[in-house]
């Protein structure tokens, strides 16, 4: 075969690496799953291997270590252009495919996600785009070996290359399409890189010599697939991929001097890639049956000494060269053996919880992670545990309707894949009650099998957390029925004032609804008026706790329905900002109580076993029940001093004694120390609720979904030309404004403007659907065929006012909610400062503050403080939304808060 040998000519490698990301979870929630220190390791070993490879001279090598996309660009401009003989092109870092498509992206240090959408990739490039660049090199050659995640998936567009760019373009694939591959601890480089730096720097035989692209390609191909992926069902060879140059001839990329066999350093142990973890909702994802297996014994100390990783739900499929591209990830790590042997990776657990439960929830995963019972005698760890919430009303519907395509989204509207995340193996609803809730009915065909405690293993009543100055502080008069307790706050506050937390997102929220409708004795459109709160309704409790400060007036007067245990273990706002507040006890009230629950998805056989010892132990350690506990009284003491006892340290109280904590009953020396007093609440209240009925659970949310009749619903979609690459697929605008069709019925009246300005025209929009009364599908259809992009520009301010005007006319009968909401990248906010403008429409807004106006925003940063879209949700009392949070389900969720559609 003809080689081509690049010595002697005008070579440039241009080595990409991003090892640090600025916007990383659980901190950002669309950021990714965590930094790559490993990467680091593949810059410094590829640059020595080029270095002595004498195909590069020393000023031909350049490293990149990009934050933006432009930086990226500016770098691989100026290699094009240098290179005359052979360009290189190496990238690792995190690699993502969209959840409903197969084209890579590579993820630069800015990079943002935004979930369930086929292409925003927000500080990304994508690899076709890539090519095209790389296309009008001068190079003779060019070679590009790409270290990441869904490698495997740039073949696709390589084959699409026209002739003369495939004469000449080779491309090496760390791992086969549509899998993840292990980058290591940090310490070292990535498995792939790490072999490709030894045979580069060492020669194929180990003893120096030319090292060619297609011998390369099948040396690493060999290696590599002696090992597996794990991250797929069932596991596959781990088999990177090769495309040489179609012109046959073969290109020389090292030539390292040749040793005798007496002077070869030790060779290295062979890497066994390995991962662990429970990936992201996506077509490609494995479903809970696809833990890692038994992995390869063959591997290095520093593949079997794992660090743990954290992150939150990404509904878009995020490939990491790292252990685990995760969902809330709790922790992964495989530890190296008290005997010095590698470990393992563990078979990874996924745990859907309720909102208002994470945050314990997750403190207690981590410290099951560490403890003695997931602790192997060699001192390796047996499981990891990923932990995510998702709405609670939705988690319901999905268990209870959509388990089939949970495992199989087939459409936009109804994918839990994408909006509520991975297939779980436990479930920690927030109420006992919701678990029959979830439940199908016997004749009705269902793809889960829910196996449910038979009692809750912690308590927590719903109560009034009242300002301190106004509460009653004898005990009687802090304990009674909840019409009777607020009647006697308005008797001392007249402007008293009771919110409650979404129904539809915490099981919280739907037990104060409960309490509130009096079992179905309240008329629900009353009760809604009465409660009167500005803006929609906070998410969590302790959003809502966090939202008070902003009002020091409305914080004095406020009393809120929330779980008695976040009065001690507090929220992410500073204590010291809010009024201090005590709890009063309404006996009518249903309490949370979390109950453990077995997931289990017909066809997920491969590791049954393995995941049914992994799900009981942890079982065991948290409720200190189960078949672990029947040995004897160890395991239970274990778990009051283990899991019992976190939930304890949180606030929660005995679901057997709701008057003790957790920690004081199973073994009284393991008291936690907690003091109910100390936090405002009543280490015995008397008589407390017990849990919900399932019935009055779910009237109440229909009571709720129904209280005021058919909503009305603008959509202002930002059509100027900045959106064409925010436009295409289920994740640009037009899709994501149809999926978010969902909540809406056909009593629903609803309409879409496209908003770009005509040069010389005082219009400012035109119509893509006509505002009234529709069926989803051909609402859909109509958006998709006549929503387009066009080369203009978009002006907001003129787009808001003519909304709001137009809902104001169209909503004289005073009948039904209404919403405007406006879909923007923000390119044209700066419209906003001219004459003042923003404060015109900010005034209207207020003035109009029963439309509110839901701006959602595609850029990350479009709802920061101080930003129009902030001060406009705010003033007309709606919400803002970007990609800081997932857009598409946060969207969906408030048109359905307005229409009568599938809100479940």
């Amino acid at each position: 075969m003809a080689r081509f040998d690049p010595r002697g000519k005008a070579n440039r490698a241009l080595l990409v690496g991003v090892p640090a990301y600025d916007f990383k979870q659980p901190g950002h929630p669309f950021g990714v799953s965590g930094d790559l220190g490993a990467v680091e390791q593949n810059l410094a070993a590829l640059q020595g291997a080029l270095r002595g490879g004498g195909v590069f001279a020393e000023d031909g090598i350049t490293v990149a270590r990009p934050h933006t996309v432009d930086e990226f660009d500016r770098q691989l401009d100026a290699a094009v252009e240098a290179a005359e003989g052979l360009l290189l092109l190496y990238f690792s870092g995190h690699g993502a495919v969209p959840s409903t498509g197969d084209e890579l992206w590579l993820l630069m240090r800015r990079a943002t996600i935004v979930p369930g959408d086929e292409s925003v990739f927000r500080g990304a490039t994508p690899w076709k785009g890539v090519l095209t660049v790389l296309s009008r090199a001068r190079a003779e050659q060019v070679v590009v070996i790409l270290d990441c995640c869904y490698a495997g998936n740039a073949s696709a567009a390589w084959n699409g290359l026209g002739t003369a760019q495939r004469q000449r373009t080779s491309l090496l694939m760390s791992v086969q399409a549509n899998n993840r591959i292990d980058a290591g601890d940090g310490h070292s480089p990535t498995p792939y890189t790490a072999q490709l730096v030894r045979f580069l720097s060492e020669g194929l035989s180990g003893q120096g010599g030319e090292v060619g692209f297609v011998e390369l390609a099948q040396e690493l191909w060999a290696h590599m697939a002696e090992h597996h992926t794990t991250l797929r069902e069932p596991a596959e060879p781990w088999e990177p991929q090769s495309r040489a140059a179609a012109s046959g001839a073969d290109v020389l990329l090292a030539a390292p001097p040749v040793r005798s066999p007496a002077g070869l350093p030790p060779q290295e142990p062979d890497p066994a890639p390995g991962g662990s973890g429970a990936g992201p909702s996506s077509p490609q994802s494995p479903g809970p049956g696809s833990g890692p297996g038994p992995g390869s014994d063959r591997r290095p100390d520093w593949l079997g000494r794992l660090r743990p990783l954290t992150g939150r739900r990404l509904a878009a499929a995020i490939g990491v060269p790292a252990v685990l591209a995760g969902l809330a990830a709790t922790g992964i790590a495989a530890l190296g053996g008290g005997d010095g042997a590698p470990c393992k990776p563990p078979l990874e657990l996924r745990l859907l919880t309720d909102p208002d439960l994470e945050p314990t929830v997750r403190k207690a995963a981590e410290g099951y992670l560490t403890s003695a019972e997931n602790t192997s005698e060699g001192g390796c760890r047996r499981t990891g545990i990923t932990v995510y919430s998702a709405g609670a009303a939705a988690a319901v519907a999905a268990f209870n309707r959509q388990s089939d395509p949970w495992q199989r989204p087939v459409a936009d509207d109804t994918n839990p894949q994408r909006d509520i995340g991975p297939q779980p193996d436990i479930w920690i609803p927030g109420s006992s009650a919701s678990v029959d809730r979830a439940r199908t009915a016997s004749s009705e065909r269902t793809y889960v099998a829910l196996e449910a405690d038979p009692e809750p293993f912690a308590y927590s009543p719903v109560v009034l957390a009242v300002p301190q100055d106004p509460a009653a502080e004898p005990l009687a008069e802090r304990v009674g029925g909840l019409a009777a307790l607020t009647e006697a706050l308005r008797k001392h506050e007249p402007k008293s004032e009771v919110r409650r937390t979404d129904p539809e997102n915490t099981d919280a929220g739907l037990l104060a609804t409960v309490g509130l409708y009096g079992a179905g004795t309240q008329d629900p459109a009353t009760v809604e008026h009465g409660l009167a709160q500005p803006g929609p309704p906070s998410r969590t409790g302790g959003d809502l706790l966090c939202s008070l400060p902003d009002d020091d007036i409305a914080d004095k007067r406020t009393t809120v329905l929330v779980p008695e245990f976040l009065l001690r273990s507090g929220v992410g706002c500073d204590s010291t900002t809010r009024i201090r507040r005590m709890a009063e006890y309404p006996v009518d009230v249903p309490g949370l109580s979390p109950t453990f629950v077995r997931v289990r998805w017909p066809g997920t056989e491969r590791d049954k076993d393995a995941r049914d010892n992994a799900v009981e132990r942890f079982h065991t350690w948290l409720t200190g029940k189960g078949a672990a506990a029947k040995n004897g009284a160890k395991a239970s003491v274990s778990a009051v001093r283990g899991g019992l006892a976190v939930f304890g340290n949180d606030g929660f109280r005995s679901a057997s004694d709701p008057h003790k904590p957790l920690g004081n009953g199973a073994d009284p020396s393991a008291d936690n120390g907690v003091v109910f007093s100390s936090f405002g609440a009543l280490d015995n209240p008397g008589p407390l609720a017990g849990p919900a009925v399932p019935a009055a659970m779910t009237a109440a949310l229909k009571g709720y979904r129904e209280a005021n009749g058919p909503g009305r619903v603008l959509f202002l979609l930002d059509s100027s030309g900045s959106m064409g690459s925010l436009w295409e697929g289920p994740g640009g605008a037009p899709g994501i404004i149809s999926q978010s069709l969902a909540g809406l019925g056909e009593q629903d009246e609803y309409g879409v403007w496209a908003v770009a300005t005509e040069p010389g025209s005082s219009r400012v929009y035109s119509e893509v659907l006509q505002f009234g009364k529709h069926r989803r599908e051909e609402a859909q259809s109509a958006i998709t065929a006549k929503a387009q992009v066009k080369d203009l520009e978009a002006d907001p301010d003129k787009a808001l006012v003519a909304a709001l005007d137009y809902m104001r006319q169209h909503g004289t009968d005073g009948r039904g909610p209404q919403l405007i909401v406006y879909l923007t990248d923000d390119e044209d906010n700066n419209r906003f400062s001219e004459g003042g403008r923003l404060g015109a429409l900010l005034l209207s807004a207020r003035a109009e503050r029963r439309i509110p106006v839901v701006m959602a925003s595609l850029d990350s940063a479009g709802c920061d403080k101080g930003k129009p879209d902030a001060a406009i949700s705010e003033a007309s009392g709606g919400r803002c939304l970007d990609t800081k949070s997932d857009l598409v389900a946060r969207l969906r969720d408030e048109v359905a808060r307005t229409g009568t559609g599938d809100q479940g």
